[in-house]
């Protein structure tokens, strides 16, 4: 007799399908298992469900089919996989099969029963023990933290100065895991896919290759599967990677780690729109597995979270001595952090990039043969190309945006739909040959900086190098790492980057770091728009002296028309828990997250009208719905990005004083969401705790 299962395929987000599908299967089949079955006129992977599992009220049964085949030589998922899969679905509002298929590699969706089999054989290995070298000596503060999370079970929110020795941290504590449980998994994530390889050096050179694997989404479909199937069948013990890495196979997990917890990169921005560190958190309550979540600059939510007792707080308040180049600590006292000046810009010319006390001050970083970091937000040679006669300017004929100029290819690039064209000989509009750049990024920075520098020699005699590091300069595969090694090296006198250089990076001879155009995001309309500048500027300052011998004289240098501006005071002083508590002050005070809770419906349609009156329809319907659960409909508005692709974009923000109140009122308002139809409409979204609005 045919046994009657429930099975997760991949439905499109906006379907009619929340929830498993029933298929027939000639054999019982547990929940876990990988199968394929056939979904109209083609056959999918599904994953076999729990019976009782529903998502959401749109989930409906269809006509029941026979299962394909079962992937049988693969143990099925796991029950905790599956309630982190569920959980997900329901609180970020997405089809349970949009999750669950994509937390899968990739290539399985193209392969066979028999041809999964055969690729598990070399991952089938069972554990084995880590072969290891021993640890580097820790300081005070280093085996005081780990004490503490030894002796309780957490989740735990690691405070650690830039150069506190976070990551020797990280290593110890899954070293003593490994030690006291010989089945146990480790999961460490890290906010971006450049940090992964120097992160993965360390874990190697301690734990050995055939204990660690990487995931992140720059890997090949084959490297992805072959990690996976490691992680799943318990082969590896450690999994270094990404958000994606959050939804790893690892049935034996114990431990979780997010390094640099407060980056908006953990946050997804495209499909599902979920939260890895908030799902590390989940995760580690469902597999009973301690959390350590670890920044020098933790996002106000983690911060107030460590206020309320609900995570208890690690400090790791100073930076560790000289010891080797991993931050051992040594005999030499530990470094310094560095002094913060700040460049009153009203003083200088209007136009000046870079001020005389700042390039004096690079000069003599050069004659001591030290390396200086210039930081700059912004890519490309410079961000418009305009007329001098007209009022044309390089505006992309598809997005609401300038397209950049990059004058290295002499191209005219928009960053946000990717439209690649050669700079024109005159302006379209007139006919003027004289087009000039306004603005700067990284590029021309790197051009007026090698003018300036163009008179200064190194203390041997040569040149001064001028490195650039941005997403255009590390775009072929091994860029980035050369680039590393040039600055480790010490054949780099000044590097030019964007942010990607400010975190992470244990660079021993960087006694300077500048920011540029730091006011931007004083007055954003984003509330949340000082918290991450006073991170990426205390992740900047954390690049210099790091090395204890050149620590007392590192200084960060930050040019503003501000100087007076109360986040530069706690930037001076190093103090995040003073400028954490006047932005919480603040946030308490107008209702803003973590005090309350918010999502965002986006809304995707051929014109701008279309867009806000399907959110207008969609409001209108739930007015009743919303009043009830004491939830806030704010009016439809234009994103800021307002045309992307030739699709004009609108949002909708949805409040409440209540994560309940408003999880609720999501999950009754999604039916009508499906039913209201616009002429016009192309997709919309619901994005829960959005990070910019």
């Amino acid at each position: 007799m045919p046994h009657r299962l429930a099975v997760v395929v991949p439905t499109p987000a906006h379907s009619s399908v929340g929830g498993p599908l029933s298929y027939l299967s000639e054999l019982p089949l547990a929940p876990g298992t990988l199968v394929r079955v056939p979904l109209a006129k083609r056959e999918v992977l599904g994953v076999v469900w729990d019976p009782s599992s529903t998502v959401g009220p749109q989930d409906v049964s269809r006509a029941e089919r026979l299962v394909a085949a079962a992937f049988d030589s693969v143990p099925p998922l796991s029950r905790t996989w599956r309630q982190l899969v569920t959980f997900s679905a329901t609180y970020y509002q997405r089809s349970l099969g949009e999750i669950a298929l994509a937390a899968l590699p990739p290539q399985l969706r193209e392969l066979s029963a028999k041809q999964f089999a055969r690729r598990l054989k070399p991952s089938a290995a069972q554990p084995q023990a880590a072969t290891r070298r021993d640890g580097l000596a820790l300081t005070p503060e280093q085996r005081e933290v780990l004490a503490s999370f030894d002796a309780a079970p957490g989740p735990f929110l690691l405070f650690g100065a830039t150069g506190s020795g976070k990551t020797e941290v990280y290593l110890q504590a899954v070293q003593r895991l490994l030690d006291r449980d010989a089945q146990a998994q480790a999961l460490v994530m890290v906010p971006e896919i450049n940090l992964t390889p120097q992160l993965q050096e360390r874990f190697v050179a301690r734990f050995g290759a055939d204990q660690v694997v990487a995931m992140n989404s720059a890997m090949t479909p084959l490297q992805r599967l072959k990690s996976w199937l490691a992680a799943h069948g318990g082969a590896a013990r450690i999994v270094l990677g990404t958000r994606m890495a959050v939804f790893a196979s690892m049935p034996r997990l114990r431990l979780l780690i997010v390094d640099e917890e407060h980056d908006p990169s953990y946050k997804q921005q495209e499909g599902a729109r979920y939260s890895a560190r908030d799902l590390a958190v989940y995760r580690g309550k469902l597999e009973g597995a301690k959390v350590l979540l670890g920044s020098a600059t933790p996002s106000l939510e983690s911060w107030h979270a460590a206020e309320r007792g609900r995570y208890r707080r690690l400090l790791m308040a100073s930076r560790v001595g000289q010891g080797d180049s991993h931050g051992a600590a040594g005999a030499a006292a530990a470094p310094a952090f560095p002094s913060v000046r700040l460049v009153d810009m009203n003083l200088h010319p209007r136009h000046t990039v870079f001020s005389p006390p700042l390039l004096e001050a690079i000069r003599q970083r050069i004659g001591r043969g030290e390396q200086s970091l210039v930081f700059l937000n912004r890519r490309g040679y410079a961000p418009v190309l305009a007329c001098t006669a007209c009022d044309w300017k390089s505006e992309c004929p598809h997005c609401s945006a300038y397209r950049v100029f990059h004058k290295i290819d002499r191209s005219l690039r928009c960053h946000h739909c990717g439209l690649a064209e050669r700079v024109p000989r005159a302006c379209p509009e007139c006919g003027n040959v004289d087009i000039a750049p306004l603005g700067r990024g990284t590029e021309r920075l790197e051009e007026h900086l090698a003018e300036l520098l163009a008179d200064v020699r190194q203390p041997n005699g040569d040149a001064v190098r001028i490195a650039r590091m941005d997403a255009d300069s590390t775009r072929l595969k091994g860029a980035l790492e050369q680039q590393l090694a040039r600055v480790h090296a010490g054949d780099v006198e000044v590097l030019v980057g964007t942010q990607m250089v400010t975190k992470g990076h244990d660079f021993r001879r960087i006694t300077l770091v500048a920011a540029l155009n730091a006011d931007s995001a004083l007055f954003s309309s984003d509330f949340r728009a000082p918290e991450r500048l006073f991170s990426l500027l205390m992740q900047a300052a954390g690049r210099a002296g790091r090395d204890a011998a050149q620590a007392r004289a590192s200084e960060m240098w930050v040019q503003t028309w501000h100087p007076r501006h109360p986040l530069f005071d706690a930037l001076r002083r190093h103090d995040y828990p003073a400028f954490a508590a006047r932005q919480l002050e603040e946030r308490a005070q107008a209702g803003m997250p973590p005090f309350g809770f918010q999502a965002l419906v986006r809304a995707e349609a051929r014109s701008q009208e279309a867009a806000q009156a399907f959110l207008r329809a969609a409001a209108a319907a739930a007015a009743e719905l919303a009043a009830a659960a004491h939830v806030t409909l704010y009016s439809a508005v234009p994103m800021g990005l307002q045309r992307l692709a030739n699709v004009e974009r609108a949002q909708m923000l949805v409040e409440s004083a209540s994560r309940g109140a408003l999880q609720r009122f999501l999950a009754a308002w999604q039916p009508v969401l499906h039913a209201t139809r616009e002429k016009g409409l192309l997709r919309w979204a619901v994005d829960v705790d959005p990070l910019a609005i």
